[in-house]
């Protein structure tokens, strides 16, 4: 990436500047803005997270808001309500209250002398979710915004379930809040009132992971936030930016297919990650491309940038299984529309004897699958910085019903969501189905290009799931991830059937048998033929940002990843360890940020109730002789009844304990 010292104009900033709210709670801001804004204002790019400026994304704001203020924009970091250095108490993900906030902070920014009266919106993952969900809300000065690794739907596509399965990241991403919630703000902001603030933040947060695991289904709680209840309430124009490696790749798609407002969108080889520093490579120049973006739409500069195709992907080549990739080979390709009447369905039958162009006589197949299928399938949201990716999944076939094309006789590209369909019965009035694309290469080893997962109970929808009846057949529809590859010539496809897909998804209440009909089901591919206009795309510019972060590592961060199954007793543990290192930032006089988290995945093969999810998260924060810090557990574990959870917090100021509180609770299964 390129280091860009000096800009068209010279760029000052403004660190814990208090936007005051009508109920009286102060926000804390930091802001990147012309030094000559005040004579000659600019329009402003509001960044708006839980995440803490000062030091949690202090790392990649340093890159990329001086580069925009640089090019002539105010740029506003503002920690949310109850977060970082702000006050008030965050009670929760995407609330009605972070949007009516969020609507005086634009006010508040039009207000300024430095602003000219337009705004734009960036963010990735929960920004980039709080920016579709903010221009729903369509306030006047918001022409624009840059959503990257986000969602429109807020139960089927985020870390809560997935085809109605709950997804183990419900439990992980909680943890990660629980501890961020007993995280202090600073006390040379605050003065005297900062241990009221981080008192009230300690005893007022909750644990969200009894909201996650009471609303099971699609209600209510989670129509609050999804934009895809009405896309039409976004008037302004949007730039979709996704990930293959990423957990939210799908939106962008749903977004362009649905939008009535201006869209483009983007997705990249990267994980969760903005583009010009993502991994896996190639990055881009994405604050360039963002630049187009924000002149066009803030500016009203003719940039070209809506002259060109609506939906650009990278084509994914073939690659060996690994859990990291620094590089995924491919090319740019693009569509003028989304969906696009050029890409055409080719379908597979799904036979006894392997993927076929006709079906064979129905033959019945049962499956059930150890518990421990998905070892080999990474976490469902990859960062791209550890090994966090699908491995070698010769190591699932074992459990699972595979069906194999034959060899290729000539390269074969998808574009596009591939959808399987078959007729299932269940010996259980629950179960789930998880379907697995892959490729298989010329010496064995098989690379995972998409999957999908349904919840059997919820095959007519999330909403009012419905039990099987053991013995009924039923044809049931799983949409795999959407995603652009090439499978070689010489290479064959498999499909791979299971009834598990641990950790990725939590396991059905009972150990599950299917039985399915091989030669009526289908796998249908989205094949897209390639177009000389690929050839002439525009090209990105080289990854360029702002200077780095002025800080001090005194401990570097490590990962590790192990699986292991225990010989005498079947049992297998899956563990994460994360040391984030210890951090001094310079120009926050000394604020030194120490963070560390384990979590460890329990289960038997045999036994889906054997499930268990035990993450611990420790914080410590310090300047000088100043010091607290903190420590979460949260342990999940289930029945074929019920979900139990435990959850412990510590908070500490110097040697003395601050803060103790447990929790201790059960929620009744439905249909999960």
């Amino acid at each position: 990436m390129r280091i860009v010292e000096e800009f068209h104009r010279e760029v000052r900033a403004i660190e814990g500047t208090w936007i005051q709210l009508s109920d009286g709670v102060r926000l804390s801001a930091k802001i990147w803005l012309p030094e000559d804004a005040e004579s000659d204002p600019v329009p402003a790019i509001l960044e708006y997270l839980p995440y803490r400026y000062q030091d949690g994304t202090a790392d990649r704001d340093a890159l990329t808001h001086p580069y925009f203020a640089g090019h002539g924009y105010a740029c506003v970091r503002v920690d949310m309500r109850g977060a970082g250095n702000s006050e008030g108490v965050l009670l929760g993900e995407y609330l009605k209250q972070e949007q009516d906030d969020a609507l005086e902070i634009i006010d508040w920014i039009t207000s300024q002398a430095w602003c000219s009266g337009t705004v734009g919106i960036i963010g990735i993952s929960w920004g980039g979710f709080n920016g579709l969900q903010i221009a729903a809300r369509q306030p006047q000065a918001l022409k624009a915004i840059v959503s990257i690794c986000s969602t429109d739907d807020r139960y089927a596509d985020d870390i809560h379930y997935m085809g109605g399965s709950m997804l183990c990241d419900n439990i992980a991403w909680s943890t990660y809040m629980f501890s961020i919630n007993t995280t202090p703000p600073d006390p040379r902001l605050h003065g005297d009132n900062w241990k009221t603030v981080w008192s009230r933040r300690l005893k007022g947060s909750g644990l969200w992971l009894s909201d996650w695991l009471e609303h099971q289904h699609r209600d209510e709680f989670y129509k609050h936030g999804s934009v895809c209840e009405n896309y039409d309430d976004i008037k302004c124009a949007v730039y979709a930016v996704g990930g293959w490696a990423d957990g939210y790749s799908n939106a962008v798609f749903r977004l362009l297919s649905n939008l009535k407002a201006p869209a483009k969108g983007l997705v990249g080889p990267w994980a969760h990650k903005y583009p010009h520093f993502a991994g896996p490579g190639p990055s881009i120049g994405f604050l360039q491309e963002c630049l187009r973006w924000w002149d066009h739409w803030l500016k009203g500069i003719d940039t070209g940038i809506m002259d060109e195709p609506r939906l650009r992907c990278w084509m994914q080549d073939p690659v060996p299984p690994r859990t990291y990739y620094a590089h995924r080979p491919g090319r740019w390709v693009a569509e003028d529309t989304w969906p696009s009447s050029e890409i055409v369905d080719r379908r597979f039958f799904v036979n006894r004897s392997g993927l076929g162009e006709t079906g064979e006589a129905p033959a019945a197949m049962e499956i059930s699958s150890p518990e421990t299928v998905g070892i080999a399938g990474g976490i469902w949201c990859p960062h791209g910085e550890d090994p966090d990716q699908p491995s070698d999944q010769r190591k699932e076939a074992g459990g699972s019903l595979n069906f194999d094309s034959g060899f290729l006789e000539a390269d074969l590209e998808i574009l596009g969501a591939p959808i399987v369909e078959v007729d299932v019965s269940s010996r259980q009035e629950t179960g789930q189905i998880i379907a697995c694309l892959n490729e298989i290469l010329p010496d064995g080893a098989i690379t995972r290009i998409s999957y999908g997962i349904l919840n059997l109970a919820h095959r007519n929808g999330h909403r009012n799931p419905e039990p099987l009846v053991p013995g009924d057949t039923y044809r049931v529809r799983i949409q795999l991830n959407e995603i652009a590859h090439r499978f070689a010539a010489g290479n064959r496809i498999r499909l791979s059937i299971s009834t598990a897909y641990w950790p990725v998804v939590w396991p059905s209440p009972e150990k599950s048998t299917l039985r399915m009909a091989a030669g009526t089901a289908t796998l249908d591919l989205p094949i897209r033929t390639g177009k000389a206009s690929d050839q002439d795309l525009r090209e990105f510019e080289p990854s360029e940002s702002a200077p780095p972060l002025r800080k001090t590592v005194s401990r570097e961060p490590s990962f590790e990843w192990t699986a292991a199954e225990d010989l005498a007793n079947g049992v297998v543990v899956s563990r994460q360890w994360f040391d984030e290192g210890e951090t001094t930032f310079d120009e926050y006089d000394g604020w030194k940020v120490d963070s560390t988290h384990e979590e460890i995945y329990t289960i038997h093969p045999d036994d889906p109730n054997s499930a268990k999810c035990d993450i611990v998260w420790t914080e410590r924060f310090s300047r000088d002789d100043w010091n607290v810090s903190s420590r979460t557990q949260t342990i999940v574990t289930s029945s074929a009844t019920h979900f139990h959870l435990e959850a412990r917090l510590k908070a500490w100021l110097g040697d003395d304990l601050f803060h103790e509180q447990e929790w201790e609770e059960s929620f009744r299964r439905r249909l999960v």
